[in-house]
């Protein structure tokens, strides 16, 4: 596999040429929502030009637009490793974890019980704690706050036959830190539960296959991995078809239909596939045994609609996919996973770069992993506090400087309670993903030693 072209995803990204104050922007606020490629600002723009209808009318418009809510399904359904109707949209991840939450409240009974963690962000814990109110247990499996890892023997300790689900974070968004998530199913799936993992923050750091993790459920937000706003959902299709939404009764009862609610964002789903085919372009780059003509032949049907999949390669319908279609998306879903274990490699060593840099800084705390050994169990984000400087202030002074960052508990609220540092303002959050570079890192530090000194 070759290294990332740095030079070569920069220019993708138009955000990126911003200044402030005279000096270029350096994006580390990606946990609060990525930079997205100029393919993506296009294909809204062309939808909204070419596509701009509802779905299901028989004119040209409205057929685009059906054949864009199928390239959006097949799309996620290759960057997440599963099937197209397996795949939900909704406006957020919150909402459609609620969404969920509320159907899975239909089957709770009094005494049953669901787990949630202190790593997590509030959507994947006040979602369930909501079930409380139909006599649901709530427990909620606590954190090491040394390294900011899930406590695991105190997981194993609380499942027990009568939890019915495990929430959790497939990596905080807070600190960075990535759970075990096969081994979490395995625990859950052993006493009969369902696993939702929320997977909003490692969606952009790694490479994801719910089928190989084995969860129930899935989910995660398009504007984390430089799309748009939208939200997805996985889910396994026996309960995606099994389990009763709440619902208007015109709407259609098919799955995955039956669980979005309202018209659909379509010209965000454009963005998605957009969004999806710039992973894919990058795959193609760094691993030069995929068939990227397959690939870049795949996108631009993408471009030009897939309602009739007509391009020279793919004379098909979407009911019956060609061989050739077949192996486009085989080919996809392979850059997609050289495209994102590209990512992680690069991003440890932005990691190691960050970290060590913030160690060598006086008065400069460190919340997360910052053993060098075990960077594969976080993102390249990471929480910090400096000595006589709130959070807030010390993310305005950065901000000041053209650094942008996060401060405060990022709704991961039991976390911050948990390190004792919520009254206080709670963390300065610098998170970084594959655009960002080594020379912006070297000068976020010096800015933080300045800072520091004065």
């Amino acid at each position: 596999m070759e290294a990332l072209d740095l030079k070569w995803i920069r220019a993708q990204f138009p955000a990126l040429t911003q200044k402030i104050n005279g000096q270029p922007a350096i994006f580390f606020d990606g946990p609060g929502g990525t930079q997205v490629p100029g393919s993506v600002l296009d294909a809204i723009s062309d939808y909204l030009v070419r596509s701009n209808a509802n779905a299901h009318g028989y004119f040209a418009t409205s057929a685009r637009t059906d054949a864009l809510i199928i390239a959006a399904r097949t799309a996620i359904a290759d960057f997440l490793g599963c099937h197209s109707d397996e795949v939900v949209f909704g406006a957020n991840m919150t909402t459609l974890t609620f969404t969920l939450s509320r159907a899975i409240g239909r089957t709770i009974k009094p005494g049953d019980e669901i787990i949630v963690t202190r790593l997590d962000h509030s959507a994947n814990v006040s979602s369930w704690y909501a079930l409380a109110e139909q006599g649901a247990i709530i427990r909620v499996v606590d954190v090491k706050i040394d390294d900011c890892t899930l406590d695991i023997s105190d997981l194993e300790q609380q499942i027990n036959p009568r939890t019915k689900l495990v929430a959790v974070t497939y990596a905080s968004n807070a600190v960075g830190t990535i759970n075990d998530i096969a081994t979490i199913v395995k625990l859950a799936h052993a006493v009969g539960a369902l696993v939702f993992v929320d997977a909003v923050h490692y969606a952009p750091h790694g490479p994801i296959n719910v089928h190989a993790l084995g969860c129930d459920f899935l989910a995660c937000s398009a504007y984390k991995f430089f799309g748009p706003h939208v939200g997805i959902l996985y889910g396994k299709r026996e309960y995606l078809a099994n389990l009763q939404p709440y619902k208007v009764k015109p709407a259609p009862d098919e799955v995955p239909s039956r669980w979005e609610t309202g018209t659909l964002n379509f010209e965000g789903l454009a963005g998605v596939v957009a969004a999806i085919n710039y992973l894919a372009k990058l795959g193609c780059h760094v691993s030069p045994t995929i068939d990227d003509e397959l690939v870049s032949t795949l996108i631009e049907a993408d471009k030009e609609g897939l309602e009739h999949f007509h391009c020279p390669r793919f004379l098909t319908s979407p009911e019956q996919p060609s061989s050739t279609l077949a192996s486009a998306y085989h080919s996809r879903r392979a850059a997609l996973v050289a495209a994102m274990s590209a990512i992680q490699q690069y991003e440890r060593e932005l990691s190691h770069k960050l970290i060590s840099g913030l160690q060598e800084i006086p008065g400069l705390t460190i919340y997360g992993i910052t053993d060098p050994n075990r960077f594969a169990w976080r993102t390249p984000t990471v929480a910090i506090r400096l000595q006589g400087k709130s959070p807030e202030t010390l993310a305005k002074e950065l901000g000041d400087r053209g650094i942008f960052s996060w401060h405060g508990n990022f709704y991961a609220l039991s976390l911050t309670e948990k390190l004792g540092v919520e009254a206080s303002g709670g963390l300065l959050r610098l998170g970084l993903v594959h655009y960002n570079s080594v020379e912006e890192i070297l000068q976020l530090l010096q800015a933080l030693k300045e800072i520091e000194h004065h």
